[in-house]
C-alpha cells in the first residue's frame, strides 16, 4: 500500500510544477468554470498517456529523431501562441457574470491535449521520469504490479487535475473583475512565452 501511494505521489508531483498546462487551466478556470479548467488538465493526462504506452512498448527511437524533435518544437511553438494570443485577446472581455457556456467543452479538452503531446519536454520527461520508473518496478514487480502502479501515477496526475481546476474556478467567487482580467492577461502573456521559448528552441534544432 505504501508503494502504491508513493506512485501516486510521484503522478503529484510530475504535476504540479508550473507550465503551460497549468497557467492555462487558471485561464479556463477563471474564464468558464471548473469542468473547462479540469477537461484542460484531463486532455493533458491524455497525452501523458500516450507517452507511458509509448514508452512501454520501447517506441521511442522514432520520437528521438531530429526531425521529429523540431517538428515538435514548432508545432508547440503554434498552439501555445495561439492559445496565448486568444487568451489576451479574450481577456479584456472578462466580467463576474461571463458565460462559461460560451466555448465548446471538446475545445478545452484539445487545448490540454495538443499541448502537452506537442511539448517536446513532455516527451524528454516521460523518457527520463517514466522511462527509469518503468526499469527499474519491472525489474521488482510482477506485470500485473507493473499496470496498477503505472495506474497510480494517473491517478496523482488526475488529482492535481482536479485540484488545479477546484482552485482556479474558485478564484472566480473571490475576484473582482478588474483582478479577473489581470491574471488571464498573465496567464496568456505566460503562454505567448512558453511558445516563444518553444520557437526559439526549434531554431536552434534546425541550425545544429
Amino acid at each position: 500500500m505504501n508503494v502504491f501511494l508513493s506512485y501516486i505521489l510521484l503522478g503529484l508531483s510530475l504535476a504540479a510544477p508550473i507550465g503551460p498546462i497549468n497557467a492555462a487551466q487558471i485561464d479556463r478556470g477563471i474564464r468558464y468554470g471548473f469542468v473547462h479548467s479540469w477537461l484542460i488538465g484531463v486532455g493533458a493526462v491524455v497525452a501523458d498517456g500516450v507517452y507511458m504506452i509509448i514508452v512501454y512498448i520501447g517506441v521511442v527511437q522514432f520520437l528521438e529523431t531530429a526531425f521529429m524533435q523540431t517538428f515538435l518544437w514548432f508545432f508547440g511553438c503554434f498552439v501555445l501562441m495561439y492559445t496565448g494570443i486568444e487568451t489576451f485577446m479574450n481577456a479584456g472581455k472578462i466580467d463576474i457574470n461571463y458565460a462559461r457556456e460560451k466555448e465548446p467543452l471538446i475545445k478545452s479538452f484539445f487545448s490540454g491535449f495538443f499541448m502537452s503531446i506537442s511539448n517536446p519536454l513532455t516527451i524528454l520527461f516521460w523518457l527520463g521520469i517514466y522511462g527509469s520508473v518503468l526499469a527499474k518496478t519491472a525489474a521488482t514487480y510482477e506485470s500485473s504490479q507493473l499496470i496498477l502502479y503505472s495506474s497510480a501515477i494517473f491517478i496523482g496526475l488526475l488529482l492535481w487535475d482536479i485540484t488545479m481546476a477546484g482552485v482556479a474556478s474558485s478564484f472566480r467567487n473571490f475576484l473582482n473583475s478588474h483582478l479577473l482580467v489581470v491574471i488571464s492577461f498573465l496567464s496568456g502573456l505566460s503562454l505567448i512565452g512558453f511558445g516563444i521559448y518553444f520557437g526559439m528552441q526549434a531554431f536552434k534544432a534546425l541550425l545544429v
